[in-house]
């Protein structure tokens, strides 16, 4: 299907990406795609929330990211609302979103406009609140020194919020994890952990991360959460530093979601969706995570080797025991037709194809 409008996402802080950008307008010019820098913002500059960034942009169809995974989770949270393809040009350092290479971008746009590249879809989070978030005018300095402009508080989403007691529906979607962290370095966050409905326990802990499959390898992971498939569903439940015996991750099923309250004695929360400040919790608030109905698509040129990618941003290659053992034959050799009982796997492709 061909692309009708760009929405461009920079690093600006990165040469490399603002080279890349010149060659993305260039190649719009060159098909006569509308293309419009989004996400664009600066200290003296208030940002925007993702619906007023499409629509702003014209809503754009295909969104393309020059930067790291930071860049990327930026382009995400505007294509989500449209349901746009993001294209992620990697000139990151230990991201696992972007794949694309900066010397492939014309090569990848071709193939999204000529209907050629595989979109691959990935679950992402929701939120819903006991009431709105806002970042208390006392506490936005404090919490945003050195990050940039914070932005806008969530609104609830534009659908119906009937039902009493179920809180207010935020207009937000996370593709890698809802934290809910301590705001004073001498004082806890206290929290009560639902998991479908039920009490696990109560925690007192530095922060807790409600993360997909796809935020396994960031918080969730610095935190001692275990790697999960990015192809799959589910919620993964991870304490930050608690003070208490169990300290373990939970992956709970893709439709049992997470409630966190505020205990009482609790210090007071910061509140972040994909690494953005979104909001401030008192004792008493509470937020549910759970999966949303939109999904990120993202554009590939080939079949996502996820495992190849773990095990070259961690050096796993690097491990004593390689040493020995030399580079392993694969497991599977597809160069032949696959045998009935392996149908339907995820495998590599043939040999030839490499």
């Amino acid at each position: 299907m061909p692309v009708h409008r760009v929405g461009l996402v920079v690093h600006q802080g990165r040469d490399a990406a603002r080279e890349a950008a010149g060659v993305v307008h260039a190649w719009c010019e060159a098909h006569e795609v509308p293309c419009t820098e989004i996400d664009v913002w600066s200290a003296d500059e208030q940002r925007r929330s993702a619906r007023e960034e499409a629509r702003a942009a014209g809503d754009p169809d295909l969104v393309v990211t020059l930067g790291g995974d930071g860049t990327f989770l930026r382009g995400a949270r505007i294509a989500v609302k449209t349901g746009a393809t993001v294209l992620g040009v990697d000139l990151g350092k230990v991201g696992f979103l972007t794949e694309v290479p900066a010397c492939d971008v014309t090569t990848a746009l071709d193939a999204v406009h000529a209907g050629h590249a595989p979109v691959e879809e990935r679950m992402t989070l929701t939120v819903r609140a006991s009431r709105l978030p806002e970042v208390p005018a006392e506490l936005e300095a404090p919490l945003c020194y050195g990050r940039g402009p914070v932005l806008p508080p969530p609104q609830a989403r534009p659908e119906s919020t009937a039902g009493d007691g179920w809180g207010l529906p935020l207009d937000v979607n996370a593709l890698n994890d809802v934290v809910v962290e301590k705001l004073a370095r001498d004082h806890q966050v206290g929290v009560g952990v639902y998991i479908s409905g039920r009490l696990l326990a109560a925690y007192s802990a530095d922060g807790l991360v409600v993360a997909t499959p796809t935020g396994s390898t960031a918080y969730s992971f610095a935190a001692g959460g275990p790697v999960l498939s990015p192809h799959m569903d589910a919620v993964v439940f991870t304490p930050i530093a608690a003070h208490m015996t169990f300290n373990r991750t939970v992956v709970a099923a893709p439709d049992e979601p997470v409630a966190l309250r505020l205990l009482p004695h609790s210090g007071r929360a910061a509140v972040s969706i994909d690494g953005q400040l979104r909001g401030v919790l008192d004792p008493g608030d509470w937020i549910g995570v759970y999966r949303a109905q939109q999904r990120v698509r993202l554009v590939r040129l080939q079949p996502t080797d996820f495992y190849g990618r773990l095990r070259d941003r961690f050096r796993l290659t690097d491990a004593p025991a390689t040493a020995t053992d030399g580079e392993s034959a694969p497991f599977f050799r597809p160069d032949s037709c696959v045998p009935p009982d392996l149908a339907g796997l995820r495998l590599p492709p043939p040999t030839a194809a490499r």
